[in-house]
C-alpha cells in the first residue's frame, strides 16, 4: 500500500483506539494547538536541513512535517483523501501559473 496512507491510517486507529505512551495520542490530549505548534517547529527544521544540504536530514524533518500535518488533519477530521483528491484536481488544470508580482521578485 502507500506509505502516507497506512500512516494516517495508525494516526486514525490511536485516535480510535489509544494506545498508552502514544506520541501520537499525547498529540491528540494537547489538542490543536500543540500539533500546529509541531508543524511549526518541524518545518523551521526542514528549512534548516534543506539550507545546510544533507539530505538524509532533509528526508527525516519532510517525514516529521508529514506526520504532524495528518495529525493535524485527523483532529479536523480532513481525511487523507480529499486532500490527494485536490491535488489530482490541480494536476489535471492546465496555465495554472501564479503570476509574480514586483514584491515577490524581492524575497
Amino acid at each position: 500500500m502507500n506509505p502516507l496512507l497506512d500512516l494516517a491510517a495508525v494516526i486514525q486507529e490511536r485516535r480510535s483506539d489509544p494506545q498508552e505512551g502514544s506520541y501520537t495520542n499525547y498529540l491528540f490530549e494537547q489538542g490543536l494547538d500543540k500539533t500546529l505548534k509541531k508543524i511549526g517547529e518541524e518545518c523551521a527544521e526542514t528549512l534548516i536541513a534543506a539550507k545546510n544540504g544533507d539530505n538524509a536530514a532533509l528526508a527525516g524533518e519532510i517525514c516529521d512535517v508529514l506526520y504532524h500535518i495528518l495529525v493535524m488533519m485527523n483532529q479536523r477530521d480532513l481525511p487523507l483523501q480529499d486532500v490527494l483528491n485536490e491535488l489530482e484536481v490541480r494536476r489535471q488544470k492546465i496555465g495554472n501559473k501564479k503570476v509574480m508580482r514586483a514584491t515577490d521578485r524581492l524575497t
